[in-house]
């Protein structure tokens, strides 16, 4: 029998309820479990949200469940949250943003990103 450990990644920052859903992450991206997503307006695909993009995706959308490999094809049925509250140090932004970037616009989706404190 394998033994394996388990180190919690802090992603989840609160008691808010998380809502999840998926979404077909476009091919060319390899992401982390925690990476903020947006929607590319012309295919409905996401891909890692980068407010310097002008393609839709500079939009945040939700925040992925768990890593997608999609470097080489697109990943449909990827999982990710359309709601909750998440440790800010624990998102993955794209670009130069900040959690301070999205911050008012993740609100309005019910996504609240909060500094958490080490135990």
């Amino acid at each position: 029998m394998t033994e394996e450990t388990y180190t919690p990644d802090n992603l989840i920052a609160g008691d808010f309820p998380l809502v999840d859903g998926e979404v077909t992450i476009v091919s060319g991206q390899t992401l982390a479990r925690g990476t903020l997503i947006g929607k590319i307006t012309a295919t409905g695909k996401y891909k890692i949200c980068d407010s310097a993009s002008d393609d839709g995706s500079e939009n945040p959308k939700g925040i992925l469940a768990a890593a997608v490999d999609a470097a080489s094809a697109d990943v449909a049925h990827a999982p990710y949250y359309l709601a909750g509250t998440f440790n800010e140090d624990a998102v993955v932004f794209g670009g130069s943003d900040t959690a301070e970037t999205h911050r008012d616009a993740l609100r309005d989706l019910s996504i609240f990103l909060k500094a958490t404190v080490p135990a």
